[in-house]
């Protein structure tokens, strides 16, 4: 089959998908195509790569250096993150700053973002970084504030995924466009632009599809429930073989932890007893910690696909850290990775490494944050992480379906972060660990309307009479 038949085909296949999930009882807003387009994008390959440009995320040409970027991305996402602005100030202004007025920790972090700005080495271009940070926000909001924010999701992950999904195989069986090549032999991209963003795409969208389809297993009178039920297992069986074929054993690892999270609080004991959570949590966080840093580290470096020493990240980790600029507030916002830092590549190239000319991270999140806002930087982050965790088990509380969603991205974000660096702008687990801190501090609030199986709608209690404004 040649490539103009297979891609008429998958047209064709993506067409019958949305023909089968559609919803008429959803009304979410016209607007939630800002971050469907935004999102979109960020999953797969920069507009300017779209349009036969350089392949390169739009967070890898940030940290390689490229102080400028690409106009035509900058434009892309400048205007998303404007119309975005103008849903949120016009339409939703009193929603909005209710949940930031409550989203302390994550506005305490914005701030001090910004602030680092005014150290960085490149404080224009640091600036222009903090502004695509804060359209990650703005894009997670405009989800959070629509009228149907559950609805909006269900929607996001299915569009997203009926799209990316089948375009992904295509380009892999039938172009080279899906396919790169080095010593090592072919590495499978999909419609991203390395083996990594290709996982990290897929085990973000099938935990959505995974919700999706609990959701309307759960909910028996949802309309067009069975074509709806056809899609959704039909896309996700898609998700579980391209993160075979990709050979991503941190997108694997990642994914059944997340869906593993949402079959066991889907059990009627762990929705009764939220103790019960916590130690699920508890046991998850102390294996996965000790078997990374106390001497089981071969074994589940093994288990996702790395060698004991995380095929050459502790190379770059020591180096990184050999030639931080200051301990404490760090070397200014996105800007330790500029021209791939001269000091980490001369220790580096004195080591041997040799994979220099595409470093461009520290591959760890926590490292990354550290290198770029010092130790201020990273204890902000990890108060973002530990109250964001304490709301979405609040939230869990009030609402089971959204709670069980916030927590497995929570949970797979910060293990993602580990191995790579999971917290810079516009990549997907930093917009999804935003969604569910954000997210559920909505809920927790009353000012993310949440809808349980049926018809009932259950509210955070200081929040009801404010919630119809």
């Amino acid at each position: 089959m040649n490539a103009l038949l297979a891609l008429s085909i998958c047209i064709l296949g993506i067409a019958g998908l949305f023909f089968l999930d559609r919803d008429k009882s959803a009304r979410t807003s016209p607007a939630l195509w800002l971050p469907l387009l935004y999102l979109l994008v960020i999953a797969s390959r920069p507009v300017s790569v779209w349009l036969g440009g350089t392949s390169r995320t739009p967070s890898a040409e940030i940290l390689a250096g490229t102080l400028e970027g690409s106009p035509v991305d900058a434009a892309w996402s400048g205007m998303l993150i404007a119309g975005g602005i103008i849903t949120l100030l016009l339409t939703r202004r009193r929603k909005t700053a209710a949940i930031l007025k409550a989203s302390g920790p994550i506005v305490i972090y914005f701030m001090y973002c910004l602030l680092s700005t005014l150290w960085s080495p490149f404080p224009d271009a640091s600036f222009k970084r903090w502004i695509k940070c804060a359209g990650d926000l703005i894009m997670v909001m405009v989800i959070l504030t629509d009228a149907q924010p559950a609805a909006a999701l269900q929607r996001l992950f299915s569009r997203i995924s009926f799209v990316l999904f089948p375009l992904s195989i295509v380009f892999i069986k039938y172009t080279s466009l899906g396919v790169s090549y080095d010593e090592q032999g072919p590495h499978y991209t999909g419609v991203t632009t390395n083996k990594n963003a290709l996982g990290l795409m897929l085990y973000i969208l099938t935990i959505g599809i995974v919700w999706n389809i609990r959701t309307l297993v759960m909910d028996k009178k949802s309309p067009n429930r069975i074509g709806r039920l056809v899609a959704q297992v039909t896309i996700l069986a898609f998700g579980i073989v391209l993160l075979r074929v990709a050979h991503s054993a941190t997108g694997i690892f990642c994914f059944s932890l997340g869906g593993g999270l949402m079959l066991a609080t889907g059990m009627p004991i762990v929705r009764k007893r939220t103790s019960i959570l916590h130690v699920l949590c508890f046991g998850i966080f102390v294996l996965g910690l000790g078997g990374l840093f106390f001497g089981g580290s071969g074994a589940v470096a093994s288990a996702m696909g790395r060698t004991s020493d995380f095929s050459g990240r502790t190379e770059i980790w020591a180096a990184a850290i050999a030639s931080e600029d200051s301990q404490w507030i760090g070397t200014g916002f996105e800007s330790f990775w500029n021209k791939n830092n001269p000091k980490v590549v001369a220790i580096l190239q004195a080591e041997g490494y040799a994979d220099i000319a595409n470093l461009n991270s520290a591959h760890n999140g926590y490292l990354q944050i550290y290198l770029d806002l010092g130790c201020v930087g990273v204890c902000l982050l990890l108060y973002v992480l530990a109250t964001g965790y304490l709301r979405v088990v609040k939230a869990f509380r009030i609402n089971g379906e959204l709670g069980s969603l916030f927590l497995a991205y929570l949970m797979t974000c910060a293990f993602y972060s580990i191995t790579e660096a999971g917290f810079r702008i516009m990549t997907l687990t930093w917009i999804f660990l935003l969604l569910a801190v954000v997210g559920a501090t909505g809920v927790n609030v009353g000012r993310v309307r949440v809808k349980e199986r049926g018809s009932r709608i259950r509210i955070a209690p200081a929040a009801m009479e404010n919630i119809l404004v």
